[in-house]
């Protein structure tokens, strides 16, 4: 991962790691969000056919209501992942991290090249919790689109692997459609992205991450690690159903 990529994840994480634990956690739907995937992020076997995640005929209705209002609170984090809602500066270097590819970067092929973003606070707010005994990270970002989720996970499938270079370090991105998550939403994907980097200290950098679309805002919670660190997902799956919720109610 380039150096600009780890300081801008340091600076979440320290800023996160000032918030103390939160008590209590949101209660997820009956079937759990990483349904199809185990606590290590693999594809858990399983003798029932995966979800289509295919779009319903009607879509939910778009948001008048702010991002900032439908983002989930640090009182909402599930334990022990302490957090904070960034302020908008520190967004669009959070953002960015979160699928490998750092703002001005170069990607190879170039059709893998992350979609356009408004990085503004009426485009995209994000709430980053951390567990300071793993230093794992839980990011919920919420998006105003006006493509469907298709198109995104259209590219991914065609993007399985790319190299990243910024600020003189190149590094490869690999990329794991999952099943997708059966939460209620208008459309739904999950995948496992990993960040290779010949001068990360710290280890690969993995992220799962969990997407649903409801209406014209995307609802997008990463787990993300370092290393071998395997920590379990039972929170993201936490933190990903509350988000979802929370937006299809302030709709």
């Amino acid at each position: 991962m380039a150096a600009s990529s780890l300081a801008a994840v340091a600076a979440v994480a320290l800023l996160a790691g000032c918030s103390g634990s939160v008590q209590g956690a949101p209660v997820p739907d009956s079937a759990p969000a990483t349904a199809g995937v185990t606590d290590s992020g693999s594809a858990a076997p399983s003798t029932t056919a995966a979800p289509k995640s295919s779009s319903p005929k009607s879509t939910s209705p778009k948001s008048a209501a702010p991002l900032s209002e439908l983002l989930l609170t640090p009182e909402e984090f599930p334990e022990p992942f302490g957090a904070v809602v960034l302020p908008p500066q520190a967004v669009p270097m959070a953002a960015p991290d979160l699928v490998g590819v750092p703002r001005g970067a170069t990607v190879d092929p170039s059709e893998c090249e992350p979609p356009e973003q408004d990085y503004g606070p009426n485009g995209t707010v994000m709430a980053v919790g951390t567990d300071n005994a793993t230093r794992a990270t839980i990011s919920v970002e919420l998006t105003k689109v006006d493509a469907p989720l298709d198109e995104l996970e259209a590219q991914t499938r065609q993007c399985p692997s790319m190299t990243v270079t910024a600020n003189g370090v190149t590094t490869t991105v690999t990329t794991e459609i999952l099943p997708p998550s059966p939460i209620d939403a208008d459309k739904t994907m999950s995948l496992r992205r990993t960040v290779v980097s010949p001068k990360a200290a710290a280890g690969d950098q993995t992220m799962l991450t969990l997407i649903a679309q409801v209406g014209d805002v995307r609802v997008a919670t990463t787990l993300m690690t370092f290393g071998s660190a395997t920590p379990s997902t039972a929170p993201l799956d936490q933190a990903f159903t509350a988000a979802v919720q929370k937006v299809k109610a302030g709709k």
